[in-house]
């Protein structure tokens, strides 16, 4: 029979820990320091009160709860000794059956990490759906994490054990996280389109109006009806707009939503995670016969990234009225332009100017989203709220010098524009961190025609600086350009700068940003507050209304825009878990 809260909490100490035996291999002491903060609200509370018990322990500690765990397809598999979780968890992934050439090379990637870091290898093999890895993707992400430097590695065994705890707990209390696998589901489906010539290396690329995006498109509005959306089409511009409606014709509208096209070879939660996570909060409110005070209107936006043409955030700007006419003429690589595309897709192009949303009729903006960074999944944290979306500013340059022989010019004669991008590239480094929260970016580095044996004469770069507001957003850029000044005139270079884009920051609306925060509370997770580096639609819809962003941790570092994003189904249930809270939070506000 499956454990309950009340049950833990009610129990005596010796007999709460023993329910909880078995999370951590060989470490009861872990769980057994996590009821101290007892009354627990839920499991997401035992879970970071264990991840709070394992960061506070000594490193020694820490080490000894790694080497405790077994080798993956080790001699504990061969010979039976595994524990009983161990034994599950590597039968799921397969590993229990794996052909002799598997068997060999797991082995020896063992035996290589085992040399490089001095402790065995961990991996939650049941993943972030819980059903197992395969085992393809447990030997690649092994030869992967090879190359880790010695002390994130030691973190990252850090966070796959609690990944394992996690499952392990959630076999106890026979929880699941049902909406949270359907949300993952879903996105899984999605990622089958890709555009031609990255389905072939199995990679996700899904630009605008292309035939994986219009597939996209579809499959998603056909959901949008299973969900129970009172109305679903695909919009002027491609946009797949869902609207469930209010307890009264004349309720206001909440709207969410996010992008569904990707950058390339991306990953399949950027963007994705945001349609699906409040299509399954509407689903919930059909399947229970609930009409709220007010409407929702999901939106899957059909352009963010500005992958195939040099429109970003079309999709969302559309809804503000910023569609600019002079987009239409822009030309893919393939020489097609956007109104072609558009045409062929059988958008109404004259209906572009209806698309422009009432802010009158709508309470406000909101958005989830996958983190896109390693924050969260560092502090073993699930969710945060975002207190604003980063400003910034782009600018394009050229530093010029003289092109001379590398071998005859002397060191103190030369005027070598790639290394004043240098010493700039140093500065903004140090300028970015001196507020803790903006960055600072030279993305883009390359000498024309440069030689092996010549002093660089020309030196083009990027520059990409932002921060959570715009005043200091501005004084950095101050800063920067005044030391782009200094250091051409103390060596004797010349230097172009050109603005090329400039984004004002998107504070969240206060009150929806509490909403957030008392949502994550209620939840028992830690309160997390942390602004965006990211651009996002939410950025556009600021515009004309309030907003405010939920982030959900992303695995691998939180990396984005790869094909190793990725997250939980736990994580994507508690950020359904934490749209519903708002959601009710609304209707009691509104009613």
């Amino acid at each position: 029979m499956a454990l309950t809260l009340e049950q833990l909490n009610a129990a005596p100490a010796a007999e709460a820990a023993a329910l909880l035996d078995g999370l951590y291999e060989h470490s009861p002491w872990i769980a057994g320091a996590a009821l101290a903060q007892r009354p627990f609200r839920s499991l997401a509370h035992i879970k970071h009160a264990m991840v709070q018990v394992l960061a506070q322990a000594a490193p020694e500690q820490q080490l000894g709860l790694i080497r405790a765990h077994p080798e993956l397809a080790g001699k504990a598999m061969v010979s039976k000794t595994l524990t009983a979780e161990s034994t599950n968890e590597q039968d799921k992934a397969g590993l229990t059956d794996c052909t002799p050439e598997e068997f060999a090379r797991i082995q020896q990637l063992n035996a290589d990490y085992n040399a490089r870091f001095g402790f065995p290898f961990i991996l939650a093999v049941r993943g972030p759906r819980g059903t197992g890895l395969r085992k393809k993707e447990i030997i690649d992400t092994f030869a992967r994490r090879l190359s880790n430097h010695p002390d994130f590695e030691r973190a990252e065994a850090l966070r796959n054990i609690h990944r394992i705890a996690e499952i392990r707990l959630n076999d106890k209390f026979g929880y699941e996280p049902v909406l949270g696998n359907d949300v993952w589901d879903w996105q899984e489906k999605l990622s089958a389109h890709t555009d031609p010539g990255y389905a072939e290396l199995g990679q996700l690329t899904v630009t605008y109006l292309t035939d994986a995006h219009r597939a996209c498109a579809q499959r998603i509005s056909h959901w949008m009806r299973d969900c129970g959306f009172d109305e679903v089409e695909i919009d002027a511009v491609g946009n797949v707009v869902g609207r469930y409606h209010g307890a009264t014709p004349s309720a206001k509208y909440l709207i969410t939503g996010s992008h569904y096209d990707t950058v390339r070879n991306g990953g399949k939660y950027d963007g994705r995670l945001g349609i699906f996570v409040p299509m399954a909060c509407v689903r919930e409110l059909h399947r229970q016969h609930r009409r709220l005070p007010f409407g929702i209107e999901v939106v899957a936006f059909a352009e963010e990234e500005g992958q195939r043409y040099k429109a970003t955030f079309l999709g969302s700007g559309a809804l503000i009225g910023d569609f600019k006419q002079e987009w239409l003429d822009q030309k893919d690589a393939d020489g097609i332009t956007m109104r072609e595309a558009m045409q062929h897709a059988g958008l109404c192009i004259d209906d572009i100017p209806r698309l422009q949303r009432d802010a009158a009729r709508y309470l406000g903006f909101i958005e989830v989203h996958i983190e896109q960074g390693p924050v969260l999944n560092e502090l073993d944290i699930p969710l945060g709220v975002v207190t604003s979306i980063n400003g910034g500013v782009r600018y394009v340059c050229e530093m010029t010098g003289m092109a001379s022989h590398a071998g005859t010019t002397p060191m103190d004669r030369r005027r070598d524009a790639a290394l004043g991008v240098a010493e700039l590239a140093l500065y903004m480094e140090q300028r970015a961190a001196q507020d803790g929260d903006s960055v600072a970016t030279i993305g883009m580095l390359q000498v024309p025609n440069g030689s092996i044996n010549v002093v660089p004469g020309r030196c083009q770069f990027s520059m990409d600086m932002r921060a959570p507001t715009d005043p200091q957003r501005d004084a950095m850029a101050a800063d920067v350009l005044a030391k782009l000044e200094e250091i051409a005139r103390r060596r004797g270079l010349q230097y172009k700068a050109e603005l090329s884009m400039k984004a004002a920051a998107a504070p969240s609306a206060p009150e929806w940003q509490r909403r957030w925060e008392a949502a994550v509370q209620a939840l028992g997770v830690p309160l997390y507050r942390m602004p965006s580096g990211a651009g996002h639609d939410a950025m556009k819809l600021h515009e004309v209304m309030p907003q405010a962003m939920l982030f959900v941790r992303g695995l691998n570092s939180g990396i984005s825009h790869n094909p190793l994003e990725s997250s939980t189904a736990d994580d994507m249930q508690l950020a359904v878990d934490a749209f519903t809270h708002v959601l009710n939070q609304l209707a009691q506000e509104t009613a």
